[in-house]
């Protein structure tokens, strides 16, 4: 027989999983369980710089390039993502992108020269990030706008999930051959496109078929939106060097493949533990000061990297920067799907991704040229003035920020329990 100590316990954990987790739609779930299978499979783009300096023998800077162009394509994908999920809905715009990703991840694990591997990067990035403004415009869509902090919190957690088990894996495949994990990716991201095909129906509460393919210019000129835009994207040109510079660097430095995986591998761990906590926390304060504070940790944490390159401390940098990613992540996406009216949302969310696209376009390459030509300290110390700038970048927008929101909500009588 359960003691009452034990039965008041489990009430209060399932009060936690209710107030977690409890009155988010089923077509949000479906949603959450596809992007927990696709991100299963996320192993490529983390050992992209490897593989192409390791398996192809391309030199730092060429392998920065071609993951630049992995980048430009993901820029331009999420313009026209953008404009899919607007103009024919979100289930279309999703099945789409997804199977075209797949298709994209082969032609790229498949390619040897140089040549092709230029040409493939790019078109992996223009097929692979379709998908990701549809989703996060068939959120804004299905959930209210008081769950909308919780809900994306939930799928960035669930993505981090997939993270936290992909690295580790990845580096243990990538012993077995670098092909073994562009397979592996297309085909969760092919599994993806069919849950969505059988399960997602039509979200977009308003959307209107044309003929026109040219993404929308209203985000590009709301300037209170790109006063959102721009440290966001300064944030993510810093976050991106995980990908790249600092793989780069720490096995020049002499750590082993695995050894990088198991480092990056805190992030989602720590994103795992922690996201669910922080996402409670940060509903009481104000969203301008939660995007500041993580772009200060951010920064911070990439900083960290010039210390030195044994596994401890790269473990604590990668630590500091996840909490400034958790903090970042956790309310962005609700400040977009606010300043968005509902015909609109894929387009600014295709614009809001397009700030990640950018980065990992630029990043890459300025971080290998960096690297190459100046060294690992300056590039690690130019990150943590990015950050610190971002920071007071953020907290500087707000008033605008909140005036125009509040403008929104009375304009199109909507309620929500985030403050800015």
């Amino acid at each position: 027989m359960s003691s009452p100590s034990t039965v008041t316990l489990r009430h209060k954990l399932v009060e936690q999983l209710r107030v977690t987790v409890g009155g988010l739609p089923s077509t949000y779930w479906v949603l959450w369980v596809g992007t927990l299978v696709n991100r299963l499979g996320g192993f490529v783009v983390p050992f992209l710089a490897i593989y192409l300096t390791r398996e192809r023998g391309l030199t730092e800077e060429r392998a920065g390039f071609v993951v630049a162009l992995f980048g430009a394509g993901s820029m331009l994908s999420s313009l026209v993502g953008g404009m899919l999920a607007d103009r024919f809905g979100r289930r279309i715009a999703l099945v789409l992108g997804l199977w075209l990703a797949s298709g994209g991840m082969l032609f790229l694990g498949f390619s040897e020269q140089l040549l092709w591997l230029r040409i493939a990067a790019f078109t992996a990035g223009l097929l692979g990030d379709l998908y990701r403004p549809a989703v996060s415009a068939a959120v804004a869509d299905v959930v209210a706008p008081n769950d909308r902090v919780r809900a994306y919190g939930l799928l960035y957690w669930v993505v981090n999930v997939g993270f936290a088990i992909a690295l580790p894996l990845g580096g243990f495949v990538a012993q077995g051959g670098f092909l073994l994990l562009f397979v592996g990716d297309a085909l969760t991201t092919f599994i993806y496109g069919c849950v969505v095909w059988f399960k997602v129906p039509e979200t977009s509460p308003q959307f209107t078929p044309s003929r026109s393919l040219l993404p929308s210019a209203v985000p590009f000129k709301d300037k209170t939106f790109l006063a959102f835009w721009v440290p966001n994207f300064m944030v993510a040109l810093i976050f991106f060097q995980g990908h790249t510079a600092l793989a780069l660097d720490l096995i020049a430095r002499g750590l082993r493949t695995t050894e990088y995986g198991t480092i990056m591998a805190v992030n989602g761990v720590l994103i795992v533990l922690l996201q669910p906590i922080m996402a409670r926390l940060v509903t009481r304060w104000r969203r301008s000061s939660v995007l500041a504070a993580g772009a200060v940790f951010t920064g911070l944490g990439f900083g960290l990297h010039a210390l030195s390159a044994t596994v401890p401390l790269a473990m604590l940098a990668v630590a500091v920067w996840t909490v400034g990613e958790i903090l970042g992540a956790t309310v962005s996406s609700s400040v977009v799907a606010d300043l968005a009216s509902p015909q609109l949302r894929g387009s600014y969310q295709g614009v809001f991704s397009m700030s990640w696209g950018v980065a990992s376009c630029l990043a890459p390459a300025l971080g290998g040229t960096v690297l190459g030509r100046f060294g690992s300290t300056t590039l690690w110390g130019g990150c943590l003035l990015t950050g610190l700038l971002a920071g007071a970048w953020n907290l500087a927008a707000a008033d605008a920020r909140r005036r125009h929101l509040e403008q929104l909500r009375l304009q199109h009588g909507g309620v929500s329990a985030n403050v800015d």
